[in-house]
């Protein structure tokens, strides 16, 4: 065995010689860094959970990437979009996309009864990526569109139903404006509920047969209002749309969720600075403690030094027994730390108990992902940096004279 572990271990497994000082403070080193690690584990789960639910859904309501007909502020009424078989295969071929559908929108007023509420209908088809919504439906079934015909059936969100009074099932009217003539209305059926928890979306959207917005809109069959393109790896948005704009004819201009949402990934941006705070606080915070704890346990052992000096051992030597007492306490805390935030983190998974207000945040609960190389990435982190830490209050065993050292008391 190695000499400096074989110490180490000693001075570890002798309990009678831990003083009264070094006890206390050695364990609440340890506990300090454990809770540390809670809430590195924690802010982390729970940051890049809600940053990753909420981009979710965003790209699952309109895609990673959007094609639209060029306008300098897009607005809900739509210039139409006409793009070749040719244009369209190339995109479904491109191995960053994994879905290209068409949609169409069509802004009006929903009225019921006494009661009124301006909308938008959104057109969809029957290549519409229904799976990316399921997770909010709330009620009944979601509809299906055939290429020819038309489908009275909607999926209406729980905020305008609530609004309009309305319920399953209900059928509603929904009146479109038209300049210089009288406005069209058409019939709906509501055939599903669903909630999103974004006020932008549920407070204005339904959704519905994109052969009613064409007709509407006095659109061929080969039109339609735009493109959601979905990707292997939204994360790429920003380039897949400027690769787009270079294969689109001039009139088109391919946008990113992230241009159109710019507020919202603006604001979620500001997570990763708000983690890295918390991270750098909470490890120094611990590099702290563990330098207080590793100064007491030399001064604890000022006999020792002096005695290994005597015997020829360097100070090169004594500093690595020292560091692997402090690398032993660190590991100790960051177990309990993993165990503690992890658990914490799965129960909120799980049980979701831990709520949000959906209008600030766009979510009900606290999401959570936990990232397996996150938490590799912060352990190592934190044990790396302390170490490196730690070597400058190591160096007070240099300072220590063998002579002085046997006779202190």
């Amino acid at each position: 065995m190695n000499f400096q572990f074989f110490i180490a271990q000693r001075i570890l497994k002798n309990q009678t010689a831990a003083r009264r000082l070094s006890r206390p403070v050695i364990r609440i080193s340890v506990w300090a860094i454990a809770l540390g690690m809670v809430i590195m584990v924690l802010s982390v789960a729970t940051g890049n959970g809600l940053r990753k639910e909420i981009k979710s859904k965003i790209i699952s309501f309109g895609g990673a990437v959007q094609i639209l007909n060029y306008q300098p502020n897009p607005v809900y009424e739509q210039v139409p979009v006409q793009l070749g078989d040719s244009l369209l295969h190339q995109l479904r071929q491109n191995p960053a996309i994994s879905h290209v559908q068409a949609f169409g929108q069509k802004a009006g007023i929903i009225k019921n009864k006494d009661l009124f509420e301006g909308a938008v209908l959104k057109g969809v088809g029957p290549d519409y990526q229904w799976d990316n919504f399921k997770t909010y439906l709330q009620e009944g079934q979601l509809p299906h569109y055939r290429q020819k015909g038309y489908n009275d059936s909607i999926a209406l969100s729980s905020v305008l139903a609530q609004k309009l009074k309305l319920a399953l099932g209900d059928t509603l009217t929904m009146y479109f404006i038209r300049p210089n003539r009288p406005p069209l209305f058409r019939r709906f059926t509501i055939a599903a509920l669903f909630k999103t928890d974004f006020d932008e979306i549920d407070e204005s959207f339904l959704l519905g047969d994109l052969n009613h917005v064409k007709r509407l809109n006095q659109w061929d069959s080969t039109q339609v209002g735009g493109y959601e393109i979905f990707m292997q790896e939204p994360d790429q948005m920003n380039e897949l749309a400027r690769n787009l704009r270079l294969l689109l004819p001039f009139e088109y201009d391919a946008i990113s969720a992230r241009q159109l949402n710019s507020q919202i990934f603006q604001w979620l941006d500001l997570f990763d600075l708000n983690i890295l705070v918390i991270l750098i606080i909470i490890i120094a915070v611990a590099t702290v403690n563990m330098s207080i704890a590793l100064l007491i346990l030399i001064m604890e052992r000022t006999q020792m030094i002096g005695l290994l000096k005597a015997l020829g051992d360097t100070n090169g030597s004594i500093q690595r027994i020292f560091l692997i007492n402090a690398t032993y306490l660190i590991l100790k805390g960051l177990a309990y730390g993993n165990l503690i935030g992890i658990g914490l983190a799965f129960l909120q998974k799980q049980f979701g108990w831990i709520k949000l207000d959906s209008s600030t945040y766009y979510v009900s609960q606290v999401s959570i992902d936990l990232n397996p190389w996150h938490l590799l990435g912060l352990n190592a982190g934190t044990v790396l940096i302390c170490l490196i830490c730690l070597l400058l209050p190591s160096f007070l065993i240099t300072r220590i004279k063998p002579v002085k050292a046997l006779r202190f008391d």
